[in-house]
């Protein structure tokens, strides 16, 4: 295919392509955005990303993305310090931060185990976790794992490894979601929100 721009401009186009949600065509679309509000979009833009990558870190304690360390979320008065949260990646964690849900403080795992992918114990962050657990203070761990086979896998092996710490261990409940009609749910759903049901 003929190029339609110099060769920055296609860089451009290549790079947006490579974020989540944006194939080659919506790139393009972005790119063409960018360019025709260079002033007061991509010459922000530019700076932020400059800035972001200067002072980007990642948190001692519970492995969260931030421009200090610890992490605002570590670092808040407020937070309930005996309550830990183990997330598989930032993502999760900014998703259970925008619900507002939870004041405790977060552990990032940086994925699941998965035999498939060669992604084992070692190489995510599980023995940080067991650490801070075994600290005097910790009361609960609430493993937010994924309701995938990795997800779950993960959340096992935890719990396994949680097992001599005087830690209360649960899970996030999984079932019908607010609003969710169930003609329009999977058999996995609707069966794993039968299995959690509760007094009404």
């Amino acid at each position: 295919m003929a190029s339609t721009a110099g060769p920055e401009i296609e860089r451009l186009i290549s790079l947006l392509a490579k974020l989540p949600g944006l194939g080659p065509r919506s790139a393009r679309r972005a790119a063409l955005a960018l360019i025709q509000k260079r002033d007061t979009v991509m010459d922000p833009l530019v700076a932020a990303l400059a800035d972001v990558s200067a002072r980007i870190t990642q948190c001692s304690m519970c492995d969260n993305v931030d421009s200090q360390n610890p992490c605002h979320i570590c670092a808040a008065p407020g937070r309930d310090q005996t309550l830990i949260c183990v997330v598989q990646d930032v993502g999760d964690l900014w998703a259970l931060e925008r619900a507002g849900a939870f004041r405790g403080t977060y552990h990032v795992l940086g994925g699941s185990l998965s035999a498939l992918d060669g992604i084992r114990p070692e190489d995510l962050n599980i023995a940080s976790l067991i650490e801070r657990a075994r600290g005097a203070n910790i009361v609960e761990v609430i493993l937010a794992m994924n309701a995938t086979i990795d997800g779950q896998t993960t959340a096992h092996y935890i719990t396994d490894k949680l097992e001599g710490c005087d830690v209360k261990v649960s899970r996030l409940a999984h079932g019908v979601p607010v609003g969710g009609e169930l003609d329009y749910l999977d058999d996995g759903t609707l069966s794993a929100a039968m299995r959690s049901r509760r007094p009404f």
